[in-house]
């Protein structure tokens, strides 16, 4: 019963301060559930297209299912969803979504297939395009069997993922499109030790590329690199903690932050802000979460960071949406 009070004082008061001084730390205005109607809701991503908000994420029976499918929600305000589209395969539990505008202005819809067994492959990555997020494209697959493309970023009118291999020789490697159809490996591996897998992507206004990277198992440090065009030689330095299912945004005054699951203590959704330079990472915010979670959508709209996340810190794998002040630059 007092977890119970203390989720909802969180969740209906506006601007808490999380740590001490509101100049250095996020508020949270608000965090509240927008799905749970399937047994297991998880792997969020967040947009706002035309308009309306979209949240993308997958639905199926458990963390890991044959049945999985990508949901697709709209919202005008943020506050009411509604179901527009939802995504299944016969041959593939159908797994982390993550969503993008293409340059000609369509939605990019990206996730990868978990292929079920037996079958030539384990994995197969796969895109959907739209025109207004309800009416989507066949799955188009992306890139070779086995290569996990985990998020999609445009720049300069090419579409970038990074590629982890799901099998052995375990390695993650940069791919390039010029149309969001084809995409080729670009380089070589990325030269990191350890099993590096999870990415996400931002492009500097002078082309510099800065990627953060996931590890688990031993050393389980997620990284920062940073590299040049044409993005074949990379540098890469340790974070010094853990990152699940990171989501990286560069802010309009040029600072970084990024989102992930925390394990130093129990698993928690946290926003930190990063300092590339330094490969330092300073915590603002932890979003109400527990246990299975993370895996957040970012976006900033009229000066706030709006999150998805998932989380089972209420019972069940459940989606949320949560509004954050971010702190006042000095």
């Amino acid at each position: 019963m007092l977890r119970f009070a203390l989720s909802l004082l969180l969740l209906t008061t506006t601007a808490i301060p999380l740590f001490g001084q509101a100049s250095s730390q996020a508020e949270i205005i608000s965090a509240e559930k927008i799905s749970d109607s399937a047994p297991h809701s998880a792997f969020t991503d967040l947009i706002h297209f035309q308009g309306h908000w979209f949240c993308v994420f997958r639905e199926g029976s458990a963390h890991v299912s044959p049945d999985g499918a990508l949901q697709v929600l709209k919202s005008q305000d943020g506050n009411t969803w509604q179901s527009v589209a939802r995504l299944t395969s016969p041959t593939a539990d159908l797994r982390d979504a993550k969503i993008t505008v293409t340059p000609s202005g369509k939605l990019m819809l990206c996730g990868a297939g978990a292929l079920h067994q037996p079958a030539e492959a384990r994995h197969q990555s796969l895109v959907w395009y739209s025109d207004d997020g309800t009416n989507w494209s066949d799955a188009i697959e992306i890139g070779p069997p086995n290569y996990w493309i985990w998020r999609i970023t445009w720049h300069e009118g090419k579409a970038y993922g990074v590629g982890y291999h799901t099998i052995e020789p375990r390695e993650t490697q940069l791919f390039v499109s010029d149309d969001g159809r084809h995409f080729e490996k670009h380089g070589k591996p990325f030269a990191i030790d350890g099993f590096s897998n999870e990415s996400s992507l931002v492009f500097h206004s002078d082309d510099t590329a800065i990627c953060v990277v996931r590890r688990d198992g031993k050393p389980n440090d997620a990284l920062i690199g940073s590299s040049a065009p044409p993005y074949t030689e990379w540098t890469w330095k340790s974070l010094g903690a853990y990152i699940g299912g990171p989501a990286l945004m560069q802010l309009p005054n040029g600072t970084h932050i990024v989102a992930g699951r925390r394990l130093a203590g129990p698993a928690k959704t946290v926003l930190w802000q990063l300092d590339p330079n330094t490969a330092s990472l300073s915590e603002l915010a932890e979003l109400p979460s527990g246990g299975d979670t993370s895996y957040p959508g970012l976006v900033l709209h009229d000066g706030i960071l709006w999150m998805s996340y998932y989380s089972t810190h209420e019972g069940k794998t459940q989606i949320y949406l949560a509004k954050i002040k971010l702190p006042t630059s000095k």
